[in-house]
């Protein structure tokens, strides 16, 4: 059984989802999760938790992500990108300096609000809004403020010129933030319609793209037994959290679950780490209710024995 976190590079034509079945069946594994939808049309870095990896999997979705999209000016789209149908166009003969996008992006950067596109995951009323979108149905979204970290001009071009010009950009934000949304905005920003021509996912958390393997890669490495060498321990899920090692008495009182006086490293930290041998064994944060006191939001337990994997 396998145990840690798998950087995944999903390739285009897939869901998260696609490569979560895959992977169940080369591996022979149930328990293994994605840590992040990314569209079909869309490739990057999708690291993959296994065994117990899979209860650290929302420490991975919610860190900051960076992209390197194409903005293609001149067209909307009712997906926000470019698989789907336009709805607006204006294909008159644009001359856009790189100096006005730098402006429209750095008006973009920290936190800005966004609407949630109608092709995408977001519930409404316990259904998600890609499935109101395809019968057709406008619901009213409710719209949440996302951080964008930085964002960076890539294309060294003076000028985008033409009827539907197109520049690079790249995204660094937080978590729920949507490109394609994104790239829209940056069109409205300059006076046109547009929308995301193309998008790469260059970081998750702390992986990177250095770090990933393709499906393909994953079946040939577990086929000749070398798999485990590139699984990432459970623990880079938690890099950003501080870590205690535990004595024989707390190590107890922590493997049992049990609500305890809060660390003083909460007053400045959201969460903190009960290692054993520098292994994760309990994430904890304050009560909240109970002042002074700190609870157990993700037990992990003990790590399993490793097999061979021949």
């Amino acid at each position: 059984m396998y145990e840690g976190i798998l950087p995944l590079w999903k390739e285009k034509g897939m869901t998260s989802h696609d490569c979560v079945f895959r992977l169940r069946k080369i591996l022979r594994m149930k328990r293994i999760g994605h840590t992040g939808t990314l569209d079909p049309d869309v490739e990057g870095v999708l690291p993959i938790c296994l065994g117990r990896a899979t209860k650290a999997a929302e420490y991975v979705t919610d860190a900051g992500k960076t992209y390197e999209a194409v903005v293609k000016v001149g067209r909307a789209t009712e997906t926000e990108d470019a698989s789907g149908e336009t709805v607006e166009s204006d294909l008159s003969d644009k001359q856009i300096p790189a100096g006005r996008v730098r402006e429209v992006l750095s008006s973009l950067t920290g936190d800005i609000v966004q609407v949630p596109p109608m092709y995408s995951a977001v519930k409404v009323n316990g259904r998600k809004l890609y499935e109101y979108a395809r019968q057709g149905i406008e619901v009213e979204r409710p719209s949440r403020t996302v951080k964008i970290h930085s964002l960076e001009l890539l294309s060294k071009e003076p000028s985008f010129d033409g009827e539907e010009p197109e520049f690079a950009i790249r995204v660094e934000c937080g978590k729920g933030t949507y490109i394609r949304t994104l790239a829209v905005r940056i069109g409205e920003e300059l006076g046109y319609p547009a929308h995301m021509a193309s998008l790469i996912r260059t970081t998750s958390g702390s992986f990177t793209a250095g770090d990933c393997l393709t499906l393909g890669d994953v079946e040939r490495m577990h086929g000749a037994g070398r798999l485990g060498e590139t699984v990432l321990p459970l623990e880079r899920a938690l890099e950003g959290f501080p870590f205690i090692e535990m004595d024989g008495s707390l190590a107890a009182r922590v493997m049992n679950g049990q609500v305890l006086p809060a660390h003083s490293l909460l007053d400045g930290n959201e969460r903190i780490v009960f290692a054993a041998g520098g292994k994760a064994v309990a994430v904890y944060r304050k009560h909240p209710e109970k002042t002074g006191l700190m609870k157990p939001e993700k037990m992990f337990g003990v790590p399993e024995a490793k097999e061979d994997h021949q």
